[in-house]
Protein backbone atom coordinates (compact mmCIF):
# COMPACT_ATOMS: atom_id res chain seq x y z
CA UNK A 1 0.00 0.00 0.00
CA UNK A 2 0.99 3.26 -0.96
CA UNK A 3 2.23 5.57 1.89
CA UNK A 4 1.57 9.00 -0.19
CA UNK A 5 -1.66 9.91 2.19
CA UNK A 6 -3.15 12.79 1.62
CA UNK A 7 -2.86 16.62 3.49
CA UNK A 8 -5.58 16.99 6.00
CA UNK A 9 -5.41 20.71 4.83
CA UNK A 10 -6.40 21.42 1.33
CA UNK A 11 -8.01 19.90 -1.48
CA UNK A 12 -5.15 18.17 -3.91
CA UNK A 13 -5.87 16.59 -7.34
CA UNK A 14 -3.51 14.05 -6.39
CA UNK A 15 -5.66 12.09 -4.66
CA UNK A 16 -9.20 12.26 -6.60
CA UNK A 17 -8.81 8.83 -7.63
CA UNK A 18 -8.58 5.56 -5.56
CA UNK A 19 -5.26 5.18 -6.45
CA UNK A 20 -3.05 7.92 -5.26
CA UNK A 21 -1.08 9.97 -7.39
CA UNK A 22 2.34 9.64 -6.16
CA UNK A 23 5.77 9.16 -8.03
CA UNK A 24 5.03 5.33 -9.15
CA UNK A 25 2.20 6.32 -10.44
CA UNK A 26 3.59 8.51 -12.94
CA UNK A 27 6.53 6.51 -13.97
CA UNK A 28 4.15 3.77 -14.79
CA UNK A 29 2.30 6.34 -16.49
CA UNK A 30 5.67 7.20 -18.35
CA UNK A 31 6.48 4.17 -18.98
CA UNK A 32 3.00 3.31 -20.61
CA UNK A 33 3.46 6.22 -22.76
CA UNK A 34 6.63 5.09 -23.76
CA UNK A 35 5.04 1.76 -25.17
CA UNK A 36 2.18 3.17 -26.23
CA UNK A 37 4.35 5.84 -28.86
CA UNK A 38 7.02 3.67 -29.62
CA UNK A 39 5.80 0.99 -30.89
CA UNK A 40 2.89 2.22 -32.59
CA UNK A 41 4.88 4.80 -34.60
CA UNK A 42 7.61 1.82 -35.42
CA UNK A 43 4.45 -0.24 -36.73
CA UNK A 44 3.06 2.42 -38.91
CA UNK A 45 6.65 3.02 -40.58
CA UNK A 46 5.46 1.69 -44.10
CA UNK A 47 2.44 4.60 -44.08
CA UNK A 48 4.53 7.42 -42.56
CA UNK A 49 6.93 6.38 -45.29
CA UNK A 50 4.67 7.04 -47.92
CA UNK A 51 2.92 9.77 -46.64
CA UNK A 52 6.47 11.64 -45.91
CA UNK A 53 7.05 11.17 -49.86
CA UNK A 54 3.92 12.46 -50.78
CA UNK A 55 3.88 15.89 -49.15
CA UNK A 56 7.64 16.10 -50.11
CA UNK A 57 7.24 15.06 -54.25
CA UNK A 58 3.79 14.95 -54.48
CA UNK A 59 4.67 14.77 -58.28
CA UNK A 60 6.06 11.17 -58.25
CA UNK A 61 3.92 9.73 -54.95
CA UNK A 62 0.14 10.50 -55.41
CA UNK A 63 -1.19 7.91 -53.34
CA UNK A 64 -0.86 5.41 -50.36
CA UNK A 65 -1.23 2.78 -52.77
CA UNK A 66 0.45 3.86 -55.70
CA UNK A 67 3.24 5.89 -53.30
CA UNK A 68 3.97 2.43 -51.82
CA UNK A 69 4.22 0.34 -55.01
CA UNK A 70 6.77 2.66 -56.39
CA UNK A 71 8.74 2.96 -53.24
CA UNK A 72 8.74 -1.12 -53.52
CA UNK A 73 9.43 -1.31 -57.44
CA UNK A 74 12.64 1.01 -56.80
CA UNK A 75 13.94 0.26 -53.76
CA UNK A 76 11.95 -2.99 -52.48
CA UNK A 77 10.33 -3.81 -48.92
CA UNK A 78 13.25 -2.70 -47.21
CA UNK A 79 12.43 0.54 -48.71
CA UNK A 80 9.02 0.90 -46.66
CA UNK A 81 10.40 0.39 -43.77
CA UNK A 82 13.56 3.24 -44.11
CA UNK A 83 13.26 5.31 -40.95
CA UNK A 84 12.36 2.66 -38.50
CA UNK A 85 15.26 3.14 -35.86
CA UNK A 86 15.20 6.66 -34.94
CA UNK A 87 11.06 6.28 -34.99
CA UNK A 88 11.26 3.77 -32.59
CA UNK A 89 13.85 5.65 -30.22
CA UNK A 90 12.23 8.85 -30.98
CA UNK A 91 8.62 8.40 -30.45
CA UNK A 92 9.93 6.02 -27.67
CA UNK A 93 11.28 8.97 -25.64
CA UNK A 94 8.38 11.01 -27.06
CA UNK A 95 5.82 9.14 -25.50
CA UNK A 96 7.47 8.71 -22.56
CA UNK A 97 7.40 12.72 -21.83
CA UNK A 98 4.05 13.39 -23.49
CA UNK A 99 1.83 11.15 -21.29
CA UNK A 100 3.84 11.06 -18.51
CA UNK A 101 3.98 14.68 -18.16
CA UNK A 102 0.89 15.46 -18.54
CA UNK A 103 -0.12 13.13 -15.64
CA UNK A 104 2.19 15.84 -13.74
CA UNK A 105 1.42 18.78 -15.78
CA UNK A 106 -2.81 18.40 -14.97
CA UNK A 107 -2.50 17.51 -11.23
CA UNK A 108 -0.20 20.73 -11.03
CA UNK A 109 -2.54 22.76 -12.60
CA UNK A 110 -5.61 21.48 -10.92
CA UNK A 111 -4.00 22.17 -7.78
CA UNK A 112 -3.05 25.83 -8.99
CA UNK A 113 -6.60 26.18 -9.79
CA UNK A 114 -8.15 25.08 -6.73
CA UNK A 115 -11.47 22.70 -6.89
CA UNK A 116 -13.75 25.20 -7.82
CA UNK A 117 -12.17 26.42 -10.64
CA UNK A 118 -10.55 22.81 -12.09
CA UNK A 119 -14.03 21.30 -12.02
CA UNK A 120 -15.85 24.74 -13.84
CA UNK A 121 -12.49 24.63 -16.39
CA UNK A 122 -11.56 21.00 -16.93
CA UNK A 123 -10.98 21.42 -20.44
CA UNK A 124 -8.44 24.37 -20.27
CA UNK A 125 -6.70 22.27 -17.72
CA UNK A 126 -6.66 19.37 -20.67
CA UNK A 127 -5.36 22.20 -22.80
CA UNK A 128 -2.94 23.86 -20.80
CA UNK A 129 -1.79 20.42 -19.58
CA UNK A 130 -1.02 18.57 -22.71
CA UNK A 131 0.08 21.76 -24.35
CA UNK A 132 3.10 21.83 -21.49
CA UNK A 133 3.76 17.75 -21.77
CA UNK A 134 4.55 18.10 -25.51
CA UNK A 135 7.15 21.02 -25.12
CA UNK A 136 9.39 18.98 -24.06
CA UNK A 137 8.31 15.71 -25.52
CA UNK A 138 9.17 17.57 -28.77
CA UNK A 139 12.77 18.27 -27.57
CA UNK A 140 13.70 15.00 -26.92
CA UNK A 141 11.91 13.97 -30.13
CA UNK A 142 13.18 16.42 -32.52
CA UNK A 143 16.88 14.63 -32.89
CA UNK A 144 15.10 11.40 -34.32
CA UNK A 145 12.20 13.15 -36.47
CA UNK A 146 15.10 15.04 -38.40
CA UNK A 147 16.99 12.22 -38.81
CA UNK A 148 13.82 9.67 -39.94
CA UNK A 149 12.32 12.69 -42.11
CA UNK A 150 16.04 12.86 -43.83
CA UNK A 151 16.41 8.83 -44.70
CA UNK A 152 12.25 9.07 -46.00
CA UNK A 153 12.54 11.65 -48.36
CA UNK A 154 16.45 11.27 -49.99
CA UNK A 155 16.74 10.13 -53.33
CA UNK A 156 17.57 6.33 -52.79
CA UNK A 157 21.17 5.78 -52.55
CA UNK A 158 22.01 9.74 -51.13
CA UNK A 159 21.39 9.15 -48.04
CA UNK A 160 22.45 6.45 -45.44
CA UNK A 161 19.56 4.34 -44.48
CA UNK A 162 21.03 2.51 -41.58
CA UNK A 163 20.47 4.16 -37.68
CA UNK A 164 23.50 4.80 -36.72
CA UNK A 165 25.48 5.80 -39.86
CA UNK A 166 21.93 7.84 -40.73
CA UNK A 167 22.84 10.09 -37.16
CA UNK A 168 26.44 10.42 -37.97
CA UNK A 169 25.72 11.68 -41.35
CA UNK A 170 23.30 13.97 -39.94
CA UNK A 171 26.11 15.16 -37.58
CA UNK A 172 29.03 15.79 -40.06
CA UNK A 173 26.02 17.63 -42.23
CA UNK A 174 24.86 19.65 -39.92
CA UNK A 175 25.50 22.88 -41.12
CA UNK A 176 23.18 21.59 -43.77
CA UNK A 177 20.33 19.24 -42.17
CA UNK A 178 20.35 21.90 -38.84
CA UNK A 179 20.87 18.85 -36.89
CA UNK A 180 19.61 18.07 -34.08
CA UNK A 181 17.08 20.70 -33.37
CA UNK A 182 16.80 22.71 -36.71
CA UNK A 183 13.05 21.63 -36.92
CA UNK A 184 12.04 22.25 -33.52
CA UNK A 185 9.33 25.23 -34.06
CA UNK A 186 7.93 23.40 -36.95
CA UNK A 187 7.56 20.10 -34.79
CA UNK A 188 6.33 22.37 -31.96
CA UNK A 189 3.88 23.98 -34.61
CA UNK A 190 2.63 20.20 -35.24
CA UNK A 191 2.47 18.77 -32.05
CA UNK A 192 1.32 20.72 -29.53
CA UNK A 193 -1.78 21.68 -31.56
CA UNK A 194 -1.88 17.82 -32.56
CA UNK A 195 -1.82 16.44 -28.66
CA UNK A 196 -3.81 19.64 -27.70
CA UNK A 197 -6.56 18.30 -30.04
CA UNK A 198 -5.47 14.46 -29.13
CA UNK A 199 -5.88 14.49 -25.04
CA UNK A 200 -8.79 17.65 -25.41
CA UNK A 201 -11.39 15.78 -27.60
CA UNK A 202 -9.66 12.05 -25.95
CA UNK A 203 -10.78 13.02 -22.30
CA UNK A 204 -13.87 14.54 -23.96
CA UNK A 205 -15.21 11.66 -26.01
CA UNK A 206 -14.52 9.88 -23.07
CA UNK A 207 -16.63 11.76 -20.81
CA UNK A 208 -19.57 11.81 -23.26
CA UNK A 209 -19.39 7.62 -23.58
CA UNK A 210 -19.68 7.40 -19.60
CA UNK A 211 -22.57 10.69 -19.54
CA UNK A 212 -24.87 9.52 -22.26
CA UNK A 213 -24.37 5.77 -23.62
CA UNK A 214 -22.49 3.86 -20.59
CA UNK A 215 -24.32 5.72 -18.24
CA UNK A 216 -23.69 3.28 -14.73
CA UNK A 217 -20.75 3.59 -13.16
CA UNK A 218 -17.39 3.53 -14.74
CA UNK A 219 -16.04 1.20 -12.30
CA UNK A 220 -18.61 -1.66 -12.92
CA UNK A 221 -17.98 -2.28 -16.56
CA UNK A 222 -15.47 -4.77 -17.11
CA UNK A 223 -11.72 -3.91 -18.61
CA UNK A 224 -12.73 -5.21 -22.11
CA UNK A 225 -15.17 -3.00 -22.31
CA UNK A 226 -13.60 0.27 -20.61
CA UNK A 227 -11.00 -0.75 -23.24
CA UNK A 228 -13.03 -0.67 -25.99
CA UNK A 229 -14.53 3.11 -25.29
CA UNK A 230 -10.48 4.12 -24.58
CA UNK A 231 -9.90 2.65 -28.23
CA UNK A 232 -13.23 4.57 -29.95
CA UNK A 233 -12.56 7.86 -28.23
CA UNK A 234 -8.69 7.42 -29.08
CA UNK A 235 -9.72 6.98 -32.79
CA UNK A 236 -12.19 9.61 -33.33
CA UNK A 237 -9.39 11.98 -31.41
CA UNK A 238 -6.98 10.88 -33.80
CA UNK A 239 -8.89 12.25 -37.15
CA UNK A 240 -9.00 15.45 -35.76
CA UNK A 241 -5.94 15.59 -34.74
CA UNK A 242 -4.63 14.70 -38.27
CA UNK A 243 -6.72 17.90 -39.57
CA UNK A 244 -5.46 20.46 -37.37
CA UNK A 245 -1.45 19.05 -37.41
CA UNK A 246 -1.30 18.30 -41.19
CA UNK A 247 -0.24 21.68 -42.71
CA UNK A 248 3.02 21.88 -39.58
CA UNK A 249 3.45 17.82 -40.65
CA UNK A 250 3.67 18.64 -44.43
CA UNK A 251 6.36 21.46 -43.44
CA UNK A 252 8.55 19.17 -41.29
CA UNK A 253 8.60 16.98 -44.58
CA UNK A 254 9.90 19.52 -46.79
CA UNK A 255 12.36 20.32 -44.68
CA UNK A 256 14.06 17.36 -45.41
CA UNK A 257 13.67 17.81 -49.10
CA UNK A 258 17.10 18.89 -51.02
CA UNK A 259 15.41 21.21 -53.07
CA UNK A 260 14.75 23.01 -49.76
CA UNK A 261 17.93 23.53 -48.52
CA UNK A 262 18.95 26.45 -46.72
CA UNK A 263 15.07 27.63 -46.94
CA UNK A 264 13.21 29.18 -43.54
CA UNK A 265 9.81 27.97 -42.73
CA UNK A 266 8.34 31.12 -44.07
CA UNK A 267 10.01 30.88 -47.33
CA UNK A 268 8.50 27.02 -47.49
CA UNK A 269 5.26 27.86 -46.55
CA UNK A 270 4.77 31.03 -49.42
CA UNK A 271 6.32 28.49 -52.25
CA UNK A 272 4.02 25.75 -51.37
CA UNK A 273 0.69 27.69 -50.45
CA UNK A 274 -1.59 26.94 -47.29
CA UNK A 275 -4.17 24.77 -49.66
CA UNK A 276 -1.36 22.09 -50.48
CA UNK A 277 0.69 22.31 -47.09
CA UNK A 278 -3.18 21.42 -45.39
CA UNK A 279 -4.47 18.87 -48.24
CA UNK A 280 -1.98 17.03 -49.73
CA UNK A 281 -1.37 13.60 -48.05
CA UNK A 282 -3.86 14.27 -45.51
CA UNK A 283 -6.32 11.07 -46.26
CA UNK A 284 -3.34 9.00 -46.01
CA UNK A 285 -2.19 10.81 -42.81
CA UNK A 286 -6.06 10.62 -41.62
CA UNK A 287 -6.28 6.55 -42.02
CA UNK A 288 -2.31 6.96 -39.95
CA UNK A 289 -3.05 9.35 -36.87
CA UNK A 290 -6.65 7.82 -36.55
CA UNK A 291 -5.03 4.00 -36.38
CA UNK A 292 -1.97 4.91 -34.24
CA UNK A 293 -3.90 7.72 -32.27
CA UNK A 294 -6.29 4.40 -31.38
CA UNK A 295 -4.03 2.06 -30.27
CA UNK A 296 -1.70 4.47 -28.64
CA UNK A 297 -4.76 4.51 -25.74
CA UNK A 298 -5.50 1.36 -25.99
CA UNK A 299 -1.62 0.36 -25.52
CA UNK A 300 -1.31 3.28 -22.66
CA UNK A 301 -4.54 2.11 -20.63
CA UNK A 302 -3.84 -1.71 -21.42
CA UNK A 303 -0.80 -1.15 -19.49
CA UNK A 304 -1.93 1.11 -16.87
CA UNK A 305 -5.05 -1.61 -16.05
CA UNK A 306 -1.91 -4.59 -16.01
CA UNK A 307 -0.59 -2.26 -13.48
CA UNK A 308 -2.92 -1.95 -11.10
CA UNK A 309 -4.23 1.77 -12.19
CA UNK A 310 -7.65 2.68 -13.48
CA UNK A 311 -8.22 3.63 -17.40
CA UNK A 312 -7.78 7.31 -18.45
CA UNK A 313 -10.71 9.91 -18.22
CA UNK A 314 -14.39 9.26 -17.95
CA UNK A 315 -15.24 10.84 -14.04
Amino acid sequence: MSRFTAPVSRWDARFLDDIPHDNSYYAKCLTGGALACGITHAAMTPIDVVKTNIQANATKYKGLASGMATIIQEEGTVGIWKGFGPTLVGYTAQGAFKYGLYEVFKDLYMNIAGEEMSKKYKPAIWLVGSASAEFFADIALCPMEMTKVKIQTSPNGSFPTAFGAALAEMRNRRIETRYPFGSIIPLWSRQIPYTMAKFFFFEGIVQQFYTHIFTAPKESYSKPTQLGITFTSGYLAGIICAVVSHPADTIVSLMGNADNKGKGVGTIMQETGLLTLATKGLSTRIIMIGTLTGFQWWIYDSFKTSAGLNTTGGK
